[in-house]
């Protein structure tokens, strides 16, 4: 159990070496000597993004009249047969 008084244990994220802080203020690598607080915040694992997109609906497209609706709409008056 001597390990407790060693301090924190620390796996180095630059070069990967295993060391403890020894109880110093600062908990730099013994290899490279990298500050361990400057790591960089990992991604949280199984998300592609930190904001969901937003689904864009298509936008309504104004209904034309067609050929059908034309004729309907033009009704053709006979003359009279009266003659």
């Amino acid at each position: 159990m001597a390990a407790k008084d060693l301090g924190i244990k620390y796996t180095c994220f630059k070069c990967g070496a295993k060391f403890y802080d020894l109880k110093k203020p600062i908990p730099a690598c013994p290899k490279c000597g990298t500050d361990q607080r400057e790591q960089p915040v990992a991604k949280p694992a199984g998300r592609r993004s930190a904001a969901p997109r937003a689904v864009e609906e298509p936008a309504e497209v104004p209904e034309t009249e067609t050929e059908e609706d034309e004729d309907d709409d033009e009704v053709e008056e006979k003359p009279a047969a009266d003659e």
